[in-house]
């Protein structure tokens, strides 16, 4: 048989009450002693440490380690810094506005009302070089790249089997200008978004550099400069563009 024990003799309610009891407050308005922690609020703190500690376990196999000392990073050695070539001439900035001499005036505005091959031979002409034969040129193009709902005309000479000459010509104020010239290997032409895009090969046969031209209010303008993948050759398309 189990043997109780004796109880502790319970004070009368009145002593307790008095303990507790505070002047003008009911013994009801006492405050509840505080509670414990709730587990909820304990939960999170041991899953970080949790978290933690199974890091720190991995950090051993998969975590970083090292290779040694790192090796020493010299600066550029500038050869010959004193040296640097003279800006373009005229003549050698792809980009200036040269007015093309002895071909009519276009009031329209549009490139589209020129004569595309009377233009080329005279701008060529006044370089004092002989213009091409009509089997070198390529198709014209008409495009708007200067954004102002006119025409341009892009044109491009082949001067041999490797090297070729684009020229883009605009109407400025009534006259046939030249707004850009060059000379390269000619990978290929885009346009995009107003952009000109002339990709030439490299020395690697993967990548070919990309040279982006828009026209910046005032003349064709260096946009960008990029390497990109070799394109695989394109089957032919006809038609020449439109504005």
């Amino acid at each position: 048989m189990r043997r109780l024990r004796p109880r502790t003799a319970l004070r009368p309610l009145s002593a307790r009450n008095a303990r507790f009891s505070f002047p003008g407050r009911s013994p009801r308005s006492r405050r509840s002693p505080r509670s414990p922690r709730s587990p909820l609020l304990v939960l999170p703190v041991f899953a970080v440490l949790a978290s933690l500690a199974l890091l720190a376990g991995c950090a051993g196999v998969e975590g970083l380690q090292s290779e040694g000392r790192a090796r020493d990073v010299d600066a550029p050695l500038v050869l010959w810094p004193e040296y640097s070539p003279a800006p373009p001439g005229r003549d050698e900035n792809p980009v200036a506005l040269v007015p093309v001499p002895n071909v009519p005036r276009i009031p329209s505005g549009t490139m589209a009302d020129a004569n595309p091959l009377a233009v080329l031979d005279a701008d060529i002409a006044a370089q004092g070089r002989t213009p091409p034969a009509p089997k070198a040129v390529r198709r014209p193009e008409l495009h708007d790249i200067t954004r102002d709902g006119k025409a341009n005309l892009i044109m491009a000479v082949d001067l041999d089997p490797r090297t070729s000459e684009l020229r883009v010509y605009s109407v400025r104020r009534t006259v046939v200008t030249r707004v850009l010239v060059l000379r390269g290997v000619l990978a290929g032409v885009d346009l995009a978004a107003g952009h000109l895009v002339i990709r030439e090969p490299t020395k690697d046969p993967r990548y070919v550099s990309v040279t982006d031209y828009v026209w910046d209010g005032h003349s064709m303008s260096l946009w960008n400069l990029t390497l990109d993948d070799a394109r695989t050759p394109q089957t032919p398309r006809a038609g020449g563009g439109s504005p």
